[in-house]
């Protein structure tokens, strides 16, 4: 095709015009037009001092002599060029090393296992509740803690506060609304059955925290350490909540969070479409079960 005469022009198209037109490299080209009989091409620069096959033996028997374990390139290229004082570099020695399967396994930090059971959803409302809080900066106050509760079932918030000392105090209040709006009211037993998912943050492993959940009748569930899915619900509301109503804003105080951050939930209780709900709202799905339910009696 590149020596082809082009109609209009008259001369040939070339093999760098056909190989931009196709998104081809023209080395790509060349290799292919070579024959398949030629000598493989040269290695380009001066000939070192030692063949590749001399420095294999060399690194052979180097790591065979060492008292150590699972060293890597460099410490192998530091004896050769420091302690025999042979020329090479650490680069050609990691080469030779990894196209030999001669490096170490590479180490990596121990992961925990994975101890749920792969799903924190209910079939019902008000079986568990999850609870955490997030960061908000504000021009005045510095950082305010935004807590917030969230029913499994539908992930409709179900409670918010917004704080700005972060303390057990605050991080009970989500809870104790939770409480009120479904149960009626925070007197002992009110909220028995409901199981409370949360992290191991201060407020939530307070002496004082844990004797309120339980006088209210509720069971504390624990996330795992390091597995933040655990909590995943209460956790991708939070980035629903910042991506629509806390990034790019400015907020000079906490009142100003506080109602960004409740105007949001009642918009996304009612309005926010989710596709494991079928893209019912959280409010609309919860009266969908419950008229079911109805029927159902």
């Amino acid at each position: 095709m590149s020596a082809a005469i082009s109609p209009s022009t008259h001369r040939p198209y070339g093999v760098q015009r056909v190989c931009r037109i196709w998104a081809v490299p023209r080395s790509t080209f060349y290799r292919a037009s070579r024959p398949t009989d030629c000598a493989p091409a040269k290695p380009r620069g001066p000939k070192p001092p030692v063949d590749d096959a001399s420095l294999l033996a060399v690194i052979r028997a180097d790591l065979a002599a060492s008292p150590f374990s699972g060293e890597g390139h460099r410490k192998v290229w530091a004896r050769l060029h420091y302690g025999l004082g042979l020329p090479v570099g650490r680069n050609r020695v990691l080469r030779l090393m990894r196209d030999n399967q001669l490096l170490s396994p590479f180490r990596r930090p121990p992961r925990p296992a994975n101890d749920h059971d792969g799903t924190i959803l209910t079939e019902a409302p008000d079986v568990l509740w999850g609870t955490d809080a997030t960061l908000v900066q504000t021009a005045e106050k510095g950082r305010v803690w935004v807590f917030a509760a969230i029913d499994h079932f539908n992930s409709e918030v179900v409670g918010h506060h917004v704080s700005t000392d972060g303390s057990r105090f605050s991080a009970l209040e989500p809870i104790s609304q939770a409480v009120t709006s479904r149960f009626g009211g925070i007197a002992a037993d009110a909220a028995r059955g409901v199981s409370l998912r949360l992290d191991s943050g201060p407020q939530y492993t307070s002496h004082h925290f844990s004797r309120q959940i339980s006088h209210w009748g509720m069971a504390l569930s624990y996330a795992f350490p390091h597995q933040p899915q655990c909590n995943g619900v209460i956790e991708r509301f939070f980035r629903t909540l910042k991506e629509q109503a806390i990034w790019g804003q400015t907020f000079r105080t906490a009142a100003e969070v506080q109602a960004a951050v409740s105007n949001f939930v009642a918009r996304y209780n009612a309005a926010w479409r989710l596709e494991r709900l079928g893209y019912l709202s959280p409010l609309d799905y919860r009266a969908r079960h419950l008229q079911q339910e109805s029927l159902a009696a």
